[in-house]
This record gives structure tokens, C-alpha cells and sequence, in this order.
């Protein structure tokens, strides 16, 4: 009798063990809703592939036609097909800008979208990947055009605005597009049209799309130093046709106009997600990242939208829309916020000079990094790579002391950065997601050796 419950109860002890020794499974809610993202004209292939979303999404689209969000939403058909496409990847795509099929991908993307906002936000989301590229060759080169380590003297008599064109004259493709825009945007329709404004507008915008950054940026941001350069600055864009009209139309009603458009919508988004003026910034930048800001401003280039100098000063960079917030009525304060976002912009007036001058973002923190009681050693801190994103290095003396704390076993000195650290160390999120996991709720393995000491000295012990 004894050997018979000797036996049951190693047998189930055996059981135990195993199943605490094998992983157990993540749990469906903590890891449920993070997708990898995808381009929207991938994602649009997946859902047309499962009848269940190829379905919510067709009723979606009928559903947006011509209604606003509060009318779609009170409908329960529309809103269920909203409630299943948010499981979709839909929901999560994004696009790259100048892609083969940029259009149809935006039009994607805003047919999910536009169903999410509550009324006409100030910033939208951008539809477009992050950038992130970070001060490449464009910035360097820039530095040889700008005289950046040359002669003073002879630097403060070049005219980089002109440099640029001939090294853009230098580049087949460059020489080509930029000879066509030219073309199109002086050509004259009739004594009271000077040129057609819709093709000019189109021949900019494959000009900034398809020549390569390093001479585009070069003529859109060169460094002057005296007003003829600036003056070559400003016209880069042909701005009598491209820029200019006989009157300014206000400025939210231009916004509404752009946002009728997903081009100029998405391009217009994009600008605010990566040149809104940020004040918790080294740059000034949302990301610390000029080249981001920069392209965005460029993509804006060739829309009812387009942003251009505003005089020809060769120190103060100012840059606007063709409009004016007179008749806002009760609008006006948004209406010169969203002016400031150009006029008074530092990160983009910082990521102009930046590049015209052939500067590096200085990321160095402001502040003495956080120091433990006893400090940490630096030998085996790694070397963090050139284009890692900016923003990541605001935290850099707190990732490594945590790295050392959690090395030596130091006692640090109680602060708010420590206590980061030590979330940092004990809590893990989900890429795309809110949600903290906490190591305790996650798969672990038990430790099997006690457990079975225990087991080996009961059986003895009931054997006796």
C-alpha cells in the first residue's frame, strides 16, 4: 500500500515537473493586435485574399461616401466593418513616398483613416514610413558646396545657389527634369494667363521626386551671403507660377483645399509629423532628425500648398504658403498657428542652416549624465552607430548605467532616472503596442532540482 502511493505520487510529481519545466505559451491578450506594418497596396493584396475583410472593407468605402463619422458610425453595419478592419493590416500600412504606386497606396490608407477621426484634426498622422535616415552624404557634401573648411575669403564670395545649378546641369537626370520645369512653369498661356499653373506643379513634384536629394536640397537650402544668392534661392521653383497669384487666399481655406487632395494631404501630414517645432527637443526637430524635416518641406513642392521663401534675405530664413489668415473671423488663432508652423518654425529654420552651413546636429545632452554611487565602468559601454535614431540618445547615460547597475550590482543613488532604469530592467512592451508586460507574466521555466530533492526524500521517507 505504501509502494502504491509512493508510486502516485512520484507519478504525479513527474507531471508537475514537466509541465513548469516546458515554456508555457505567450497569453492571446497581452501579445494580440501587433502586426509588422506593411505598405497599404500589400496590405490591400492580403485583406482582397480573406472574404471576411475583402467584404468590410467594400461596405467601409460605401459607407464614407459622402457621409461624415458621427452618420457612419451610427450605422451598425459601418461600424462593424470598421471594428474588423482595425484587426486587419490594413489598419497598421503605411506608405513610401515617391512609390510606384504612391496614389493608390494613399487612397488606401485615407479610406481607413478618415474613418478614425472625430471632425478635421489640426495634425493629422502622417501616412508615410518614418525616416530613418539620419545625416548621411547629403549633409557632408553639402559642406564642399557651402565652403565649409575652405578659404573665408573665398568662400564668402561664392555663390552656392549657382554652384548648385551647375552641379546640377553636371547630372543627366537632374539637367533633364530641372530644364523641363523651367520650360513648363515660363511658358505663357495668354496675356492674362502667364503660364499653366496644374503643369508646372506636376513637373515640380517629379523633379523633387525623382532627382536625388543631394542636389535638390542643394538648391532649395544653399547658403548665401548676400541678396543676389538668396534672391536665385527663391526662384529655384519658378515661383510667379508655382507660388504666386494675384490675391492670398486664407490660409485654413488653402489647408482645406490641400486636404481634398491625398497627395497634397499626405504630403502636408507628413511636414507636421516631422517639422512641428518641439520644445523638448536639442533641435527643435520632433525626432532630432533635419534630413526628415527637410524632405518633407520638399515634398510639399508642386501642391496648391507649395511653401517657398518669402524675400530674399541672405540671413533671415523666412518660409510661407502663398496666403494670409485675413478673414478667419473667430478662426484666426488657428489660423496663424498653422502659419507659425512655417513662418516661425525653428526646427525647419534650424534644418535649413544646418544644411546650408554643412553642420552636424550636436546631440551631446545638456545636462551631466546620471551617476551611480560608484561609477560605472565605460570599457564595455558599446559605441552606438552613426545612424541610430537621435531620439534614442537623450537616454544614452541612463540605458548605460542601467547596463552597469545591472553588471556589478551597484547600489545607486535613489532618482527618477534610476527608478526608469529599473523599469527598463524589469518590464518589456510590445513593439506598435501600449502594453507592458511584466517578467512574471510571461514563459518561464521552473527549477526542476529542488523540486526533486523534495520528491526523492518524501519516497525515502514513505519507503522507511
Amino acid at each position: 500500500m505504501i509502494l502504491a502511493n509512493a508510486f502516485c505520487l512520484f507519478f504525479f510529481l513527474d507531471e508537475t515537473l514537466r509541465s513548469l519545466a516546458s515554456p508555457s505559451s505567450p497569453q492571446g491578450p497581452e501579445l494580440h493586435g501587433w502586426r509588422p506594418p506593411v505598405d497599404c497596396v500589400r496590405a490591400n493584396e492580403l485583406c482582397a485574399a480573406e472574404s471576411n475583410c475583402s467584404s468590410r472593407y467594400r461596405t467601409l468605402r460605401q459607407c464614407l461616401a459622402g457621409r461624415d463619422r458621427n452618420t457612419m458610425l451610427a450605422n451598425k453595419e459601418c461600424q462593424a466593418a470598421l471594428e474588423v478592419l482595425q484587426e486587419s493590416p490594413l489598419y497598421d500600412c503605411r506608405c513610401k513616398r515617391g512609390m510606384k504606386k504612391e496614389l493608390q497606396c494613399l487612397q488606401i490608407y485615407w479610406s481607413i483613416h478618415l474613418g478614425l477621426t472625430e471632425g478635421e484634426e489640426f495634425y493629422e498622422a502622417s501616412p508615410y514610413e518614418p525616416v530613418t535616415a539620419r545625416l548621411s552624404d547629403i549633409f557632408r557634401l553639402a559642406s564642399i558646396f557651402s565652403g565649409t573648411g575652405a578659404d573665408p575669403a573665398v568662400s564668402a564670395k561664392s555663390n552656392h545657389c549657382l554652384d548648385a545649378a551647375k552641379a546640377c546641369n553636371l547630372n543627366d537626370n537632374c539637367k533633364k527634369l530641372r530644364s523641363s520645369y523651367i520650360s513648363i512653369c515660363n511658358r505663357e498661356i495668354s496675356p492674362t494667363e502667364r503660364c499653366n499653373r496644374r503643369k508646372c506643379h506636376k513637373a515640380l513634384r517629379q523633379f523633387f521626386d525623382r532627382v536625388p536629394s543631394e542636389y535638390t536640397y542643394r538648391m532649395l537650402f544653399c547658403s548665401c551671403q548676400d541678396q543676389a544668392c538668396a534672391e536665385r534661392r527663391r526662384q529655384t521653383i519658378l515661383p510667379s507660377c508655382s507660388y504666386e497669384d494675384k490675391e492670398k487666399p486664407n490660409c485654413l481655406e488653402l489647408r482645406s483645399l490641400c486636404r481634398t487632395d491625398h497627395l497634397c494631404r499626405s504630403r502636408l501630414a507628413d511636414f507636421h509629423a516631422n517639422c512641428r517645432a518641439s520644445y523638448q527637443t536639442l533641435t527643435s526637430c520632433p525626432t532630432d532628425n533635419y534630413q526628415a524635416c527637410l524632405g518633407s518641406y520638399a515634398g510639399m513642392i508642386g501642391f496648391d500648398i507649395t511653401p517657398n521663401y518669402v524675400d530674399s534675405s541672405p540671413t533671415g530664413i523666412v518660409v510661407s504658403p502663398w496666403c494670409s489668415c485675413r478673414g478667419s473671423g473667430n478662426m484666426e488663432e488657428e489660423c496663424e498657428k498653422f502659419l507659425k508652423d512655417f513662418t516661425e518654425n525653428p526646427c525647419l529654420r534650424n534644418a535649413i542652416q544646418a544644411f546650408g552651413n554643412g553642420t552636424d546636429v550636436n546631440l551631446s545632452p545638456k545636462n551631466p549624465p546620471f551617476q551611480a554611487t560608484q561609477a560605472p565602468r565605460i570599457d564595455k559601454t558599446p559605441s552606438l552607430p552613426d545612424d541610430l535614431s537621435d531620439s534614442t540618445s537623450l537616454g544614452t547615460s541612463v540605458i548605460s548605467t542601467c547596463t552597469s547597475v545591472q553588471e556589478q550590482g551597484l547600489k545607486a543613488n535613489n532618482s527618477k532616472e534610476l527608478s526608469m532604469c529599473f523599469t527598463e530592467l524589469t518590464t518589456n512592451i510590445i513593439p506598435g503596442s501600449k502594453r507592458v508586460i511584466k517578467p512574471n507574466s510571461g514563459p518561464r521555466r521552473a527549477r526542476p532540482s529542488a523540486a526533486l530533492t523534495a520528491a526523492s526524500f518524501l519516497m525515502l521517507k514513505l519507503a522507511l
